[in-house]
């Protein structure tokens, strides 16, 4: 196996001196690759190095593929490389129903941080929170983890347990949570009437292929109301041609509602609503997010601030929102690669910024615990969750009578 690596190193340098030679004599181009032979110089000594004087004989494949593993993970926290195997599950088809926690995770600086709790699934009620870092899942480290790695471990027969050891800023030490997986079936659209029925309010938790139509049937059931309310609080996201859908329903045909940009050209893609809006525009739109609210739920939240169609209230989201790719190689391998950011239709980059509200409500960590406990108990009890003490939800509803004085005062 070293020769092997050896000489596909060998050709490797060979090959770009050889190309850099050939375009220089053709005048084609003045690219100086010395640089690059360097670093594959020192990446052949030191994978020789390890080779001869490692305390124990290495794998080459392994050297290989961890140096691959730690040059996607230097890129971003979603480009990935896969091993064979890593590769064809993940681009399998899961047949049949898995256990599961119901989190969004992402890997930051080999930190395995919660980007949302998925509402009413296991993590959920076990309290987890958006930001939490998982230091360890059932007593192992995450921090030598690769994202997929973590994901297949909280992975598993519903009814079995897993125990996370939790950081959490502003809290002492690390605490241990344990949850019991379970099949993870989201109800993603949620509807209540608020303020004596003058207001209606949409709790959308996901992206799913069927959240476009539940959030159809809901628009349309509010459209004559003195408000509605659009609840993206802990929404880690789902398809794109959902959040597409849905803001096709909200802005007037033709409005540029995202776009993606790259490096290659062939990157850059619009999107654009497709259909007339079902609410009337004189009836005014309030969204609530938090730092929980991720990918598709930026996209509609951006598309809506930017064109004026709503009015943002909550915390600034998580900043996630970003193309990737996946590429085969030869041996059965694969890697995911960021090709793209997503843009707003105002060219604002969602990716690591994340949207402002335009009226900013936070929330300390003792109100959040507060009202997630109260929502708990409302739901054993049978009560109605949305009279829990909720100062963004009250903003947005004072948003809404305050947008409908002044179209009265107009």
């Amino acid at each position: 196996m070293k020769s092997k690596i050896s000489l596909v190193v060998g050709i490797m340098l060979i090959f770009i001196a050889g190309m850099s030679f050939g375009l220089n004599s053709k005048n084609q181009s003045k690219t100086d690759y010395s640089d690059e032979v360097q670093i594959i110089r020192t990446y052949t000594d030191v994978l020789k190095i390890v080779e001869d004087n490692y305390v124990e004989r290495p794998k080459s494949k392994d050297l290989l593929y961890g140096s691959l593993r730690g040059m996607l993970s230097s890129l971003d926290p979603y480009s990935t490389f896969f091993t064979p195997e890593e590769f064809k599950e993940f681009t399998s088809e899961t047949q049949g129903e898995f256990g599961g926690l119901g989190i969004e995770i992402t890997m930051e600086n080999n930190k395995l941080i919660v980007v949302s709790p998925i509402e009413d699934t296991p993590a959920f009620k076990a309290g987890i929170k958006p930001g939490d870092w998982i230091i360890e899942i059932d007593g192992e480290p995450t921090d030598k983890m690769t994202l997929f790695q973590a994901v297949k471990k909280m992975r598993g027969q519903p009814g079995t347990k897993v125990t996370l050891t939790i950081f959490r800023k502003g809290v002492d030490k690390p605490f241990k949570v344990e949850i019991v997986r379970d099949i993870i079936k989201v109800k993603s659209v949620k509807t209540k009437e608020l303020e004596n029925g003058k207001i209606g309010y949409i709790r959308l938790t996901q992206f799913q292929e069927n959240s476009a139509d539940e959030f159809e049937k809901a628009l349309k059931q509010f459209k004559n109301k003195e408000g509605i309310i659009i609840d993206l609080r802990n929404n880690p996201g789902g398809l794109l041609t959902s959040a597409v859908s849905i803001a096709s329903m909200l802005l007037p045909k033709g409005k540029l509602i995202v776009y993606t940009q790259g490096r290659d050209p062939k990157n850059k893609e619009e999107f654009y609503s497709e259909s007339d809006p079902i609410v009337p525009k004189d009836v005014p739109i309030a969204v609530i997010v938090n730092k929980g609210s991720a990918s598709a739920s930026e996209i509609l939240t951006g598309a809506l601030k930017d064109h004026k169609r709503a009015i943002i209230v909550g915390d600034t989201t998580f900043g996630k929102a970003s193309v990737q790719t996946l590429i085969p190689l030869q041996d059965g391998s694969g890697i995911k690669l960021t090709v793209a950011h997503y843009y707003t239709p105002n060219g604002n980059l969602i990716m690591n910024k994340g949207i402002t509200p335009d009226i900013i409500v936070k929330m300390t960590e003792e109100e959040e615990i507060a009202k997630a406990k109260a929502e708990r108990e409302a739901k054993i009890s049978g009560k109605d969750e949305t009279e829990v003490k909720d100062p963004q939800l009250e903003a947005a509803v004072n948003a809404i009578k305050i947008l409908n004085f002044a179209k009265k005062m107009n």
